[in-house]
């Protein structure tokens, strides 16, 4: 959320910040709404002021025995207190209005962030690793033999519909490996905390991250007003909401492996083949809650930790920086880590890092108290460590075989009780003896 404070400092450049996201100018309909809503504060505040010196005044009336001049300041006092009690509700309503408008807007991109309207304008900044040469056409993840064996959508969509997954006997142990795998690495050689947290919150946890209000229809509600969290960014960063923290307690470091739940009501038709866009899947997150000062270098961290877990698992990938157009509602700027996935023959998003500023922190009211005592917001900042569905379909198709059989990453053996491979009937298979 934005700091009304900064938009009256200086509205053209908060206008210019917006636009460069695509949105028309909006400081001069909010500092006319803040005026209306601050002279409302002014006039409760007089009308206050007022109430209190005839409180003063009327006692002493009536002891001097003024009745009539004691009634008619009774009855002014109750008319002042009705008036004061419109002008409140009035100033209310209109800080409310305020906060929602606020609310529905993106975070200001920093300056470095390219500008464009969509992925095309995004920037690379870095590649690693060799894309394997196949002798033959790679197939697509629910096209490999061994796949199809522990790939079932057709009673997955039985059970609960389109873009839903059934995996049964390797394919599912490979991908519990995965999971498994990247959370070690996070805890033992990242140094993130481990955190299991629910996957139901409460609708204030959503409006903290910048879920809500505007993307209801991306995520899905209960009967009972709880909501299933579309990412564990959602309830890693509202472990700080409302606190004030100790100068001594950043960074806050956290990763977690859960279940994620998205309607993708905006991907009507795209990525509808195999389990590429699902409405329910498994992510590791990772978290920090950072300084303001350290938010950036933390930026190149995390990216860092979702890259290192592409390199164990050797596939190659390529990392970018989001442009305005391209990223989420509430970053200030973006690095997607792109795998490649040789079946669709190009790469894809198998994690976002996104730098939030004091964005969701002011949503959430999350503070430190620095040295002199003074409060300010935290940053915080959340990335994909990264997407486990997303990461089987790269080790499927990087590591498919003519025959439909897949060979596995060599750091998923100890996961695997030392299985190497997946035959193409879907079973795990050790490594032959040399």
């Amino acid at each position: 959320m934005h700091d009304i404070r900064r938009v009256r400092a200086d509205p053209a450049s908060f206008d210019h910040a917006l636009a460069r996201r695509g949105l028309p100018p909006v400081a001069d309909a909010l500092l006319a709404l803040d005026g209306k809503r601050r002279h409302r504060i002014h006039e409760s505040e007089l009308a206050l002021a007022e109430r209190n010196r005839v409180a003063r005044e009327i006692g002493a009336v009536r002891q001097r025995g003024e009745m009539e001049t004691f009634e008619t300041m009774r009855a002014a006092m109750v008319e002042k207190k009705s008036q004061i009690s419109a002008l409140e509700r009035a100033a209310a309503d209109l800080d409310e209005d305020l906060r929602q408008r606020l609310a529905e807007l993106p975070n200001e991109p920093l300056e470095d962030v390219p500008d464009g309207v969509d992925e095309s304008a995004n920037r690379e900044l870095r590649r690693w690793g060799t894309r394997r040469e196949f002798d033959f056409r790679p197939a697509e993840h629910f096209e490999i033999g061994g796949a199809r064996h522990g790939m079932d959508f057709t009673t997955a969509a039985k059970l609960s519909g389109s873009r839903f997954a059934v995996l049964r006997g390797g394919v599912a142990r490979i991908h519990r490996a995965l999971g498994q795998f990247m959370l070690d690495r996070h805890v033992e050689i990242d140094g993130l905390t481990e955190i299991w947290t629910p996957v139901l919150v409460r609708e204030e946890m959503m409006i903290g991250t910048g879920h809500l209000p505007k993307f209801a229809e991306d995520s899905y509600r209960t009967e009972a007003g709880m909501w299933l969290v579309p990412t564990a960014e959602v309830p890693l960063t509202n472990i700080v909401n409302g606190d004030i923290l100790a100068p001594d307690a950043l960074p806050i470091r956290v990763c977690a492996h859960s279940q994620c739940f998205r309607s993708e009501a905006g991907a009507a038709g795209k990525d509808t083949a195999g389990m590429l866009r699902q409405h329910q899947f498994e992510k590791v997150e990772m978290v920090s809650i950072t300084h303001p000062d350290d938010s950036t270098e933390e930026l190149e961290r995390m990216t860092r930790c979702a890259e290192a877990i592409l390199e164990a698992l050797q596939l190659p990938y390529r990392t970018v920086v989001l442009c305005t157009g391209d990223m989420g509602f509430a970053a200030q700027r973006t690095h997607d880590v792109e795998v490649w996935l040789p079946g669709q023959g190009q790469y894809r998003e198998i994690s976002s890092v996104s730098l939030c500023g004091s964005f969701q922190a002011r949503r959430m009211q999350a503070r430190f108290r620095d040295q002199t005592g003074s409060l300010d917001f935290v940053h915080t900042l959340n990335g994909s460590g990264v997407a486990v569905g997303r990461a089987l379909i790269a080790v499927l198709e990087n590591g498919q075989c003519e025959d439909g059989s897949v060979v596995l990453p060599d750091i998923l053996a100890p996961y695997l009780g030392g299985c190497a491979r997946l035959s193409r009937e879907g079973r795990l298979q050790r490594a032959p003896s040399s």
